[in-house]
């Protein structure tokens, strides 16, 4: 209701995802945080074109190879403080309010300072991620058991919870920007504030003096500085794009994993989907095959574009996908990667993989990144992705009420490798808005959380409405695959070749037929993954649409 009660006011698109995406770092903090990453795209009716507000963190300047690797360092741990980035979140909101925005951070920041200091119901989901997590909190990081475990445990089902801490962290920018009488010098005073004032040195005081012992099994401090945050700023930068069956696609570049999605797409139009039919096993396969080939192109080539040669003029062109598209076998399922120019991947192992995989077996709690979509009547889009900064990857900084994020751990530490770990450096990212166009008109804005799956439902649920004409609803509803073949983005960085997991509402003749391409298929429960949202506006009518999915945590569909 936070987003519509903006629209209703007067504010446009930009300052209702704003203040959707302030609160939602309060109200699910075990799917995201302030102090994590929030990817956006933008369309601006006013400019009348696509833009993408980085919203990712930068390595710090002592974050070196050289640096890691004399920690006896192979990958990067998933969680603890080491792999902490400058948190890019506020810069990314406060960005987006000035350059498009039309309300001031006040009318926008008080309803998620009023949800910190009244609280709200505590919930199943978000109750169960703190439950999970009691011995850790109350072994190691005291300053996260004082804030999610008030009284010793996880705060009751439907009690009040409330973030005292975070809530006055959020009124200080809202201080900073009482100071001015003008709008864009107010919001750039919050900005000087978290980033250059007392919240960075709180913030950079803990992340240097606080050793956290992290899935390495060793206790490491963190390496921010204080020139690194008041050295950062939210980009604005170009998307990429290509045409689908009369749409313009349009994604983050190669410091994320958005341009996978566009290389499956290419590669899926040489194909006639339509006569294989929905989530038959025909369909399914090249689907599956598709995604493959575009993955193993991430895992080779893609990296921050500011530090590396990543070839996205060949890797997103339709003859490529032509190429591409003549390796798919339709009597056999790939085994193997095959990014462009290469032989097969092959997959290294190392004490430090094999013992964050043994870990990882045993842990507990759910997380996930989460998603919001936002289009107003003049055609405004926001499609965000807020994500990190989770309660469960990192201890609360005590002064301020929120952990910091852990997206470092996506660096390589391969010297040469797009993605490669260097001070100032973005690392590949798994979080994807889209966008998309018919014609030059504003039409749609999607996307899903699920890691590295991001990409493959939002695929889905797009060819969902545009091969098979379902409505938004029906499209985020339908059931999904999910293949795994591809290295994980997260720590510890494992494959599963060939595996792919399908919602057991596929029906068991098609799960059987995709067994006999190759495919290794396991079943999952019914709506649980997919968690894909989509808001569109109709070119010729102008009306406004919007669809949830049911998996997961409540998501909501709304308007006015």
């Amino acid at each position: 209701s936070i987003g519509v009660d903006i629209l209703r006011r007067g504010g446009n698109a930009m300052d209702a995802a704003a203040a959707v995406g302030f609160a939602l770092t309060v109200l699910k903090p075990h799917q995201n945080g302030i102090g994590g990453e929030v990817p956006m795209l933008v369309y601006s009716a006013r400019d009348q074109g696509v833009r993408a507000i980085s919203g990712h963190g930068v390595a710090p300047v002592a974050a070196t190879i050289a640096r890691l690797k004399s920690l006896r360092l192979d990958i990067i741990p998933g969680d603890g403080l080491l792999p902490a980035l400058v948190p890019p979140a506020p810069a990314s909101w406060l960005l987006l309010l000035e350059r498009f925005g039309t309300l001031r951070l006040a009318d926008v920041l008080e309803p998620t300072i009023e949800l910190a200091e009244l609280g709200f119901p505590m919930y199943d989901s978000l109750h169960e991620s703190i439950e999970a997590q009691r011995r850790r909190f109350s072994a190691e990081w005291p300053s996260s058991a004082a804030v999610f475990l008030p009284s010793g445990a996880a705060p009751p089902v439907a009690s009040v919870w409330r973030q005292p801490v975070l809530a006055r962290m959020f009124r200080r920018l809202l201080d900073a920007e009482s100071a001015h009488r003008d709008r864009e010098r107010g919001l750039r005073a919050a900005l000087d504030r978290f980033y250059r004032g007392d919240i960075a040195r709180e913030l950079v005081t803990f992340c240097r003096n606080t050793a956290v012992r992290d899935a390495s099994g060793r206790e490491h401090r963190g390496l921010l500085s204080e020139a690194d945050l008041a050295g950062f700023s939210a980009r604005i930068e170009g998307a990429v794009c290509s045409n689908y069956r009369g749409l313009t696609v349009f994604k983050c570049s190669s410091w994320t994993q958005g341009p996978a999605m566009i290389q499956a797409l290419n590669i899926l139009e040489n194909f006639d989907l339509q006569s294989f039919g929905h989530n038959s096993a025909p369909y399914l396969h090249h689907l599956i095959e598709a995604m493959k080939l575009a993955y193993a192109d991430r895992e080779l080539w893609y990296g921050d574009p500011l530090f590396s040669e990543v070839p996205l003029a060949r890797l997103l062109s339709k003859d490529y996908a032509r190429e591409r598209a003549r390796l798919v076998d339709p009597n056999r399922a790939s085994l193997e990667l095959r990014p462009d120019g290469y032989p097969p991947l092959g997959i290294s192992s190392s004490k430090d993989v094999d013992r964050a995989f043994a870990a990882a077996a045993h842990a507990t709690g759910h997380g996930d990144t989460t998603k919001l979509e936002v289009i107003d009547s003049k055609g405004n889009m926001v499609s965000a992705t807020p994500s990190g900064g989770w309660l469960m990857s990192s201890p609360v900084i005590p002064e301020l009420g929120f952990p910091l994020g852990t997206r470092g751990q996506m660096f390589s530490l391969n010297p040469g490798h797009p993605n490669c770990l260097a001070p100032g450096k973005r690392p590949r990212t798994t979080l994807t808005p889209s966008l998309a166009l018919k014609g030059e008109t504003p039409y749609l804005s999607f996307g899903s959380p699920g890691g590295d799956f991001q990409d493959q439902w939002a695929l889905q649920f797009l060819l969902n409405v545009v091969e098979f004409g379902m409505s938004l609803q029906a499209a985020v509803e339908a059931p999904t695959v999910a293949d795994l073949s591809a290295p994980s983005s997260f720590y510890p960085r494992l494959p599963e070749p060939g595996v792919v997991c399908v919602e057991d509402r596929v029906p068991r003749e098609v799960c059987r037929a995709l067994g006999g391409l190759g495919h290794k298929v396991r079943l999952v429960p019914a709506w649980t993954q997919g968690n894909t949202l989509a808001a569109a506006i109709d070119t010729e009518s102008g009306v406004l649409s919007a669809a949830a999915s049911p998996r997961l945590d409540p998501a909501y569909a709304g308007g006015y």
